[in-house]
């Protein structure tokens, strides 16, 4: 058979890791990919099993998996093609290589042609494929098996996989500690992505190479005397700086080369039992610093408390003969943490052993992994179910978006933009035809149908999940009842006026809202916009209402007693403000912007419905004393707003540095989020401004407002109205 020459090292690879058991299922999927593949090439014309054989190889050597994961290897270009039948892979390999398979199509369906913008969404689309962890070290393997041979590929598709490899899976790679496979990615990305950078900077290594070796060597001599003379098992190695990683630094601190310091770093690397490695390792350390001098700010101590993805190390930068070197002082266990990552934990502990289990594994990788970009750095928990949170959907150009898990072709226009989502009729995913209400999943490509007549309607708040979408939507509604409510006021006040009756529009509007038992203008000129009322019935009303008196004359509704148009009133029952009023809406006035908590009272406008003020708001007096008959009594609900409110602190302060940094990690430290700040020195040597704060409740204001208080420098804070 072909494979049992061709690719013989790999076979005496296989066995120096594996069981005799275990290369016979090994050897007999290689057979198995090979025939799947006959005839296929890849772009230099060589077999394209030579893909699959090479991946395989670094999921043995170099990422150190199991058998299944080999396996899966060498057959996953197979399967992904359509010629492989998963029915006999699962009868002779098991559902375990069959998942890992299947984890990995998933992965290589994923479309990355986008921007940097969307890399967190693709590598989050990354993890929910993976139900499995061996699913993200066989891609890992995978891309760098591809990135090892990207001289093959035209220029344009090498750029395009630097690029991927560059951002996307070199910082995967990271997340789980795969140093090794980290630096080789980037390594070669950088190298087509900006060539003469590579170029300059690997010329230099080259020539500062002997240099360092004979520097390494001066170093070592007194350090490894004394770790003879007291028995220390050790071996050492030597790191050089990758080219990227040097030029990253080079630009981030705008120095030249010959001001990176830390190019080499020098390894001791102990043999000792697990229980002895702390000891040791400290022991090395003390023998170092006995030499040389060591810089404590950059002392680092990754035994302790091991780094989130396991890394474990002692890291010193001493001086020595003139020159700042980093050394690394490890064990052999923790060596293998770091060259293999997560991965090594896998030899130490195994999977599905009883040690641990491949769910517990999964939310690790995941809780490794995920970490989101807000300023708090609070990472994302996704629990070790297989239940995804998330869906991540493609624009027809390829862009990937985020949503909900439930969210729907509705939420989706929305969120590709406001004026989309208004005029949406529909979608096609793929060649299929949907309506708003269809449900999105993972990999869906979505084309959004639109129309110039459509509007959104009140029925769409229950279709969508997302909170752009709802805003969107209500938004869109308040400026169509607005519009409405401009012609219905219009059509009233010129019926008013060719009827030659003399009442106010305001008066107008309020018998007839008593009569039809509405309770805001904007129903009534709805009303009269659809035609739902008779505007003969209207002109009677009105004349009624003039002949009658059931206000006290002249009109003007200051005059009214409260407590009698109070009774009269359908809308004089307290309002309880929440989420929804009965169906009642209502708007938070701008010009004291009430928060949950604050004692407030409802306004009937004429034209806006009931309008929030703060008791203590600037206009509340002169409301109550004109229009008695319009304020309403409200509260909020008992019980804490889910919802968020901007609330304005007054800060006058020294005008001195560091005060305002002072400020923001106050607040911070409270888990609140800061809108806005502006401040400005005024001419008494002091600077005064705002913050604008995002709160659940006044209490919570109140809180902010002392803190800021009790920074150092800040004369005075205290709560404004917006």
């Amino acid at each position: 058979m072909a494979t049992d020459t061709i690719y013989q090292d790999f076979r005496e690879l296989c066995a120096a890791h594996y069981s005799e058991h275990s290369q016979g299922l090994i050897c007999r999927a290689l057979a198995m990919a090979e025939e799947a593949l006959e005839g296929m090439v890849r772009y230099d014309g060589s077999p394209l099993i030579g893909h699959s054989v090479g991946t395989a190889r670094i999921v043995a050597d170099e990422v150190g998996l199991g058998r299944n994961s080999v396996v899966a290897a060498l057959l996953h270009d197979a399967a992904r093609m359509g010629r492989l039948n998963l029915g006999e892979v699962n009868k002779i390999f098991g559902e375990a290589v069959v998942g890992i398979i299947l984890g990995m199509n998933d992965i290589s369906s994923i479309n990355t042609n986008s921007d940097k913008e969307q890399i967190d969404n693709f590598r989050d689309l990354i993890i929910s494929y993976s139900t499995d962890p061996r699913v993200i070290l066989l891609k890992l393997a995978d891309r760098l098996e591809v990135m090892r041979n990207i001289d093959m590929f035209p220029p344009k598709k090498q750029l395009q996989k630097s690029w991927e490899s560059m951002n996307l899976y070199a910082q995967i790679a990271h997340k789980l500690g795969l140093y090794n496979i980290k630096s080789e990615l980037e390594e070669i990305s950088f190298a087509h992505i900006e060539p003469k950078a590579y170029a300059d900077i690997s010329r230099r290594l080259a020539e500062s190479a002997e240099q360092r070796a004979e520097l390494m060597a001066n170093v070592l001599v007194p350090i490894e005397e004394k770790m003879r003379q007291g028995g220390i098992k050790y071996h050492i190695k030597s790191r050089t700086k990758s080219v990227y990683s040097i030029w990253r630094k080079m630009v981030r601190q705008k120095v030249s080369f010959d001001e990176v310091y830390d190019i080499f770093a020098i390894r001791i690397i102990i043999d000792c039992p697990r229980e002895a490695e702390k000891m040791q390792c400290w022991s090395v350390f003390s023998i170092v610093t006995d030499f040389y001098t060591p810089n404590p700010d950059r002392m680092r101590d990754w035994i302790s408390i091991p780094k989130s993805n396991g890394y474990e190390s002692l890291h010193a930068t001493v001086l020595a003969f003139g020159q700042w070197v980093e050394i690394q002082i490890r064990t052999e266990r923790m060596d293998e943490v770091a060259e293999r990552g997560i991965a090594a934990h896998w030899r130490y502990k195994g999977v599905g052993g009883g040690t641990i289990s491949h769910e517990q594994w999964l939310a690790r990788l995941r809780e490794i992994i995920e970490e989101s970009g807000d300023k708090s750095g609070i990472a994302r928990k996704l629990d070790a179910s297989m239940t995804s949170r998330e869906v991540f959907v493609f624009t027809p150009k390829g862009d990937l978006r985020k949503l909900p898990e439930g969210a729907t072709v509705l939420d989706f226009a929305f969120d590709i933009h406001s004026s989309v989502g208004a005029m949406c009729v529909g979608a096609k995913i793929g060649e299929r035809n949907v309506s708003i209400k269809e449900p999105l999943h993972n990999g869906d490509i979505v084309t959004v149908l639109t129309s110039k007549n459509q509007k959104p309607k009140k029925d769409w708040l229950s279709v969508v999940v997302t909170s752009k979408a709802r805003h969107r939507i209500k938004v869109c509604l308040r400026e169509e009842e607005s519009k409405m409510a401009k012609l219905g006021r219009e059509e009233l006040e010129r019926k008013l006026k060719n009827w030659k009756l003399t009442i106010s529009i305001d008066d107008a509007v309020n018998a007839l809202c008593r009569h039809y038992k509405l309770r805001t203008g904007m129903e009534l000129y709805g009303r009269i916009v659809d035609e739902k009322v008779d505007m003969g019935e209207v002109k009677e009303i009105i004349t009624r209402h003039l002949e009658v008196g059931d206000t006290p004359q002249p009109p003007a509704p200051r005059k009214e007693p409260a407590p009698a148009t109070r009774k009269e009133s359908p809308i004089a029952e307290e309002l309880i403000l929440g989420d929804e009023v009965h169906g009642l809406k209502y708007n938070i006035a701008r010009c004291c912007n009430p928060i949950f908590g604050d004692d407030v009272f409802g306004f009937t406008t004429i034209s806006s419905g009931i309008t929030i003020h703060r008791s203590d708001c600037p206009n509340a007096k002169r409301l109550k004393e004109l229009y008695p008959y319009r304020v309403m009594a409200a509260r909020w609900r008992g019980e804490q707003s889910k919802g968020s409110f901007i609330a304005t602190v007054r800060v006058v302060a020294e005008d001195s540095p560091g005060v305002l940094s002072h400020i923001i990690e106050k607040v911070g430290a409270l888990n609140i989020n800061i809108r806005s700040v502006a401040l400005s020195p005024t001419r008494d040597g002091l600077a005064g401004g705002t913050i604008n704060v995002e709160v659940p409740s006044s209490s919570v204001a109140d809180m902010v407002t002392y803190a800021i208080s009790k920074v150092d420098g800040v004369k005075k804070a205290y709560r404004v109205n917006k």
